[in-house]
């Protein structure tokens, strides 16, 4: 195998986010008092969440406007009369307790660390992605977690993969490899970074974007034997 530094997305590629993600939604509005309607307000919310994180990524928000504003919104939008900051305060704590492990990933760090070394790039929160992934098991065998909120940039800025590139015991372009699910953020900032990425495509999605990976794999299990196969051509 030729690569030697694996760069994961953590979010839908480590991370099952999205289980957290509701689960965490469902204990805060708990917390707040809320239990009508919540599973068509958290709909609503993510909506709303997916279109303030383009925002950040474009560089229009901050993260720590994003994340009151997620709930500012969605409260306003259901005539809810609860307070957005402490609802941000209240979610951000409950993520860290709600880590949903993606089938194959344990597995597959495990493997790659022995190879080379593993990396985590991420835009989400600094503080809450370094307790998720304590919480997860994974820790042992990743080497270092690049945030944009450390950074100052988010992925797909070349100056978080040039962040990143730092953060690892050595780089070298032909030995680095980009995992995620994100084509606009993991894919493109890998095609511009000059480095190879795998698209996890586990929805067997359609590419209609500019982004072009390397390979893709449904499954988190088919990213070893692919590498081997990619190495070998």
């Amino acid at each position: 195998m030729k690569h030697r530094l694996f760069l994961f997305d953590l979010d839908d590629t480590l991370l099952d986010f999205k289980a957290s993600e509701q689960l965490s939604f469902v204990r805060t509005m708990q917390a707040l008092g809320l239990r009508d309607d919540v599973e068509a307000i958290f709909l609503q919310y993510q909506a709303i969440n997916v279109q303030l994180w383009r925002d950040f990524e474009a560089g229009t928000v901050t993260k720590d406007f994003l994340k009151v504003e997620r709930f500012r919104k969605t409260f306003q939008a259901n005539v809810l009369e609860l307070d957005p900051e402490a609802a941000s305060s209240i979610y951000l704590e409950s993520l860290s307790d709600t880590v949903v492990l993606i089938d194959g990933a344990k597995q597959l760090c495990e493997t790659l660390s022995a190879i080379g070394e593993v990396g985590i790039i991420t835009n989400g929160v600094e503080a809450i992605q370094n307790r998720r992934i304590a919480s997860s098991g994974l820790a042992q065998h990743i080497s270092f977690v690049a945030t944009s909120e450390a950074c100052g940039h988010a992925k797909p800025d070349v100056r978080f993969f040039d962040y990143a590139a730092s953060m690892a015991r050595s780089f070298a372009k032909p030995e680095a490899i980009i995992v995620g699910d994100r084509l606009d953020a993991d894919i493109l900032g890998a095609n511009r970074y000059g480095i190879e990425s795998c698209w996890f495509n586990p929805g067997r999605l359609t590419n209609a974007s500019d982004a072009v990976p390397t390979f893709e794999v449904a499954g988190l299990a088919e990213v070893v034997p692919s590498l081997r196969s990619l190495a070998a051509a």
